[in-house]
């Protein structure tokens, strides 16, 4: 029976699992990538790295519900944004009635998208640790979140947005979050400078168990980002969720025979960037494709991103001028557009009906071909390399338009004195108090109010242990 709390449009079961997908991928963020950024760097970074994360991920919800859920699938302002408004806000109107998507109000539509928007931040800061002023980074999540994500996120996923109606295919991501990522990390990286020559040269993970369990926490939860991307309940939720676990478990594996034979032994990080790159890659296809296609995807994606890793990165000089600490650039900018061409390449028609609808235009090239509609295909790979190419030139732009207006109003780059000493100087705060108890936080600004900052506020004993 119908009440005002559940009325007759609301699937109760659809709106459950969107809830619990949305939960996931925040989890991934929080505490995910938080105890990932946290424990894969050096130990005198590992409150900044992780505090980068926290933040962005409240910044971006509120930034979100002001204006960011609308500008990003609200009505149209322009071809490629849409119009700001206050309506996430209004939970007795707006986030109460049915949204543009699915079974269920607005307010799970709001939340979902959320937490898509929130982990692209994070993803852009793994390019940046270990150097950025957090005061730059406090300004730098809303502006590139208003002019960037909302741009790429409403051309590419809004059914107002004109890389949506051209037909381009991105079932979770792979464009909007990932290529974007990595494009806009690079990119600020560039900006920003490059960590101190020591830091460049030895960066340890202080702990590479937490890395693994930030890790894990990020796998798990990609069940919820690619299996809600279908708004519903339903097959291809569960398609999707197969075939991001088989592509996600390939690649990592790939990576980790490549890393064995070159370099003569396994590597736990190494793993882990093979994971990654094998759940960026699956992203934009993950309820398109078969499960074959799925692990030759894995197979590219444990492979193509370790050569430019490995190889390329080492060669060109552009590539290692530019300090991107996580090589967010790799795992996230080249496995999103190798998966968004094999999307183009792969996608099975009636996968693509059932997410897509009766949509003739939706059809990867090797089944255009075999059919007899090889023109289809053709157009279809047309409309992935333009979606590519859009991605990519508008985070090239609007990220170096963000990163020089906050570098007017601070410092992008932290001082000299900050970069040598880390953690302490730049919150107050250790990650461990490794020398006895409590006797880090004593000899902190915040331990004593005697404690002075110099030039070098850790003594030669830290720059010893560190």
């Amino acid at each position: 029976m119908a009440t005002e709390a559940a009325p007759e449009w609301l699937e109760k079961g659809d709106n459950a699992w969107q809830l619990a997908a949305a939960a996931l991928v925040g989890l991934q963020s929080v505490p995910g990538l938080v105890i990932l950024y946290g424990s894969i760097v050096k130990k005198k970074w590992a409150v900044n790295s992780a505090f980068m994360a926290l933040y962005a991920f409240a910044a971006t919800m509120v930034c979100w519900c002001l204006w960011g859920f609308r500008m990003s699938f609200g009505d149209r302002l322009l071809p490629f944004v849409g119009r700001p408004d206050f309506s996430g806000l209004d939970a007795a109107g707006f986030l109460s009635d049915q949204g543009f998507a699915g079974a269920y109000p607005a307010a799970t539509l709001l939340f979902f998208q959320f937490v898509f928007a929130a982990i692209t931040l994070i993803l852009v800061a793994g390019s940046l640790l270990g150097r950025m002023n957090f005061k730059a980074w406090m300004l730098f999540v809303p502006l590139w979140l208003t002019f960037s994500y909302t741009v790429g996120a409403f051309s590419v996923w809004s059914p107002n947005g004109f890389l949506f109606k051209a037909g381009v295919m991105d079932f979770a991501g792979g464009f909007v979050i990932h290529l974007s990522s990595g494009v806009a990390g690079f990119t600020a990286a560039f900006w920003v400078g490059p960590r101190t020559a020591k830091d460049r040269e030895a960066f340890p993970p202080n702990n590479i168990l937490l890395t693994l369990a930030g890790a894990g926490l990020l796998w798990m939860g990609w069940t919820g980002f690619n299996g809600g991307a279908p708004y519903a309940a339903n097959i291809d939720a569960s398609v999707a969720v197969v075939n991001t676990h088989l592509c996600t478990a390939t690649s990592l594996l790939v990576w980790l025979i490549l890393d064995s034979y070159v370099f003569g032994r396994p590597s736990a990080v190494g793993a882990v960037n093979g994971m990654i790159t094998g759940l960026v890659c699956i992203t934009p296809a993950a309820g398109l494709v078969q499960g074959w296609a799925a692990m030759l995807m894995g197979l590219l994606s444990g492979s193509v991103p370790w050569f430019t890793m490995m190889v390329l990165h080492k060669r060109c000089r552009v590539l290692k001028h530019v300090d991107d600490t996580l090589a967010i650039l790799h795992t996230h900018g080249v496995a999103g557009s190798l998966g968004g061409i094999l999307t183009g390449v792969l996608a099975e028609p009636r996968l693509c009906r059932l997410f897509f609808g009766d949509d003739p235009r939706y059809v990867g090239l090797a089944y255009a071909i075999r059919g007899g509609r090889a023109h289809a295909g053709l157009r279809q790979m047309a409309v992935q390399l333009a979606g590519i190419a859009f991605i990519l030139v508008l985070n090239v732009v609007v990220t170096s338009v963000v990163c020089l207006l906050v570098g007017v109003l601070v410092p992008l780059r932290l001082s000299q004195e900050q970069l040598e000493a880390g953690d302490d100087a730049i919150h107050g705060e250790d990650a461990y108090a490794v020398w006895g108890d409590g006797e880090t936080y004593e000899q902190s600004v915040h331990g004593s109010r005697q404690y002075q900052m110099t030039a070098n506020p850790m003594s030669s004993k830290v720059d010893d242990i560190i």
